[in-house]
């Protein structure tokens, strides 16, 4: 899905420069030198070689008063978003086309950046000078050349080793969401379960480095006198006792605040990096499914309520109407990780004032079950110091899972939707997946209620 968004926008920002000249065959450096030869105004996706490394750029654009060509790197990313860790990201992936380009004596002015503007909001029409910015990073690349040089040299001998090189990448001193795909292959003797799972541990650099020095890897080894948080004590403690830790006082509080009738509710979204609606930013989620399941006491098995919005066009009216519909009046409303779902209904009442009452309230009315394990009232070994429903649910019911299901995460369902609205599937697709999607939210739903269930027969 990354990659389609990085394509969708790539092609849109030709929109900037009309009129140029495709490559089509990324393999084509001959037409790519025909046209520089030609000094060919725009050029999209041009090829080049050199012997040891290939390239291909995003755009090229003939600048007449100085005689040579401007570099236009697209980037389906927000501008001002993580700004200083993508810049350098962005800078040294300009760095190594421009260490190519001067290898095959290209005449380069500047090395430009286009990625999408956040502030922008979408009228009718798109607007693409303001939805792309467009900056110039000529001279953050050029303070990085020689060590950019030095670095594509590196790689390509390491790639071209005929033996495997041998030691730790520096994903050893990093937590274990940081970790490359191939951690496990590369360090066997580090556990399923090791230090790098202990929470924020990849935020505490120090204290990672010294467990690996120490030759300590399993979370089950870390000395009982180990500097850490009590967060991170409490998930060592856990696994290491193999214990719950479970507060029932406060639980029983938390427990106390909701009101009846609960709703246990939960969305589904896409991040669309381009802006399909009006009123719509970049990256914008558009909501397009809801689940709820609804229940006025604890001994009453609650019933169910879906909507999904399975259109190209706009959602956002009928989807709220949707809301208002099936959700109830009054009663709390119980959701997992809250400032999302708030998030999603601050932006429709945003784009929908009319409807602003009615989503404040919602809102109001929220309380997020996540919170009795981000404050680790109850702590498991099987939640490896994480409070992701994926973990929380198996580890207290295992009886339900979503190992079975065709769709198990939100990054899928939110592909799957796009698929759906965008004509990837055939009418009998189309409908097989809508019925994958009402499954796992709806599953997402009645996790929270069991979850909750659990809770309440602790007491």
């Amino acid at each position: 899905m990354i990659i389609e968004s990085g394509n969708e926008v790539d092609t849109l920002a030709r929109g900037l420069f009309p009129n140029g000249i495709l490559v089509e065959d990324k393999d084509d450096t001959k037409l790519t030198k025909n046209l520089i030869e030609k000094r060919t105004p725009i050029i999209y996706q041009p090829v080049f070689e050199t012997s040891k490394f290939k390239m291909i750029s995003d755009i090229f654009v003939w600048n007449g008063d100085v005689g040579a060509y401007d570099v236009y790197e697209v980037k389906a990313s927000n501008s001002g978003e993580n700004k200083k860790q993508k810049d350098e990201i962005y800078a040294n992936d300009l760095a190594f086309q421009y260490v190519v380009l001067k290898e095959n004596n290209i005449p380069i002015n500047k090395l430009y950046l286009v990625r999408l503007n956040k502030e922008y909001v979408r009228g009718v029409e798109l607007d693409l000078n303001g939805l792309l910015t467009k900056e110039d990073f000529t001279e953050k690349v050029k303070n990085i050349i020689e060590v950019v040089g030095s670095d594509m040299d590196t790689a390509f001998d390491i790639v071209f080793q005929k033996e495997e090189p041998y030691g730790e990448c520096k994903c050893m001193t990093r937590g274990r969401s940081s970790h490359c795909t191939t951690f496990k292959y590369s360090n066997p003797n580090v556990p399923e379960y090791s230090v790098h799972d202990i929470a924020r541990i990849g935020l505490s650099k120090k204290k990672l480095e010294d467990l690996i020095d120490s030759q300590i890897f399993s979370i089950l080894d870390v000395p009982d006198d180990y500097k850490l948080s009590d967060i991170q004590k409490n998930q060592v403690q856990v696994a290491q006792m193999d214990k719950k830790l479970i507060d029932r006082n406060l639980i029983k509080e938390f427990l106390a605040t909701i009101i009846y009738p609960i709703s246990f509710f939960d969305y589904e979204t896409f991040p669309s990096a381009i802006p399909r609606f009006s009123g719509y930013s970049p990256f914008n989620q558009i909501p397009f499914q809801f689940s709820l399941h609804i229940t006025s006491s604890e001994d009453v098995e609650p019933r169910h309520g879906e909507f999904i919005f399975s259109n190209a066009t706009k959602p956002d009216i009928e989807f709220i109407e949707a809301l208002q519909k099936q959700l109830p009046t009054s009663g709390s409303i119980i959701v997992w990780n809250k400032s999302f779902e708030m998030g999603i209904n601050s932006k429709l009442a945003e784009r929908n004032p009319e409807y602003k009452g009615f989503l404040e309230n919602l809102n109001s009315r929220v309380i997020d079950l996540e919170d009795v394990f981000k404050q680790q009232l109850y702590v498991h070994k099987g939640f490896k110091g994480k409070t992701s429903i994926k973990l929380v649910l198996p580890t207290l019911v295992p009886a339900l899972t979503y190992k079975e299901l065709n769709i198990q995460n939100g990054a899928v369902a939110s592909d799957t939707w796009n698929k759906i609205v965008t004509g990837g599937f055939s009418e009998s697709e189309k409908n097989a997946q809508i019925e994958n999607l009402l499954v796992y939210c709806g599953l997402d739903t009645y996790a929270m209620y069991a979850i909750w269930k659990h809770l309440i027969d602790l007491e």
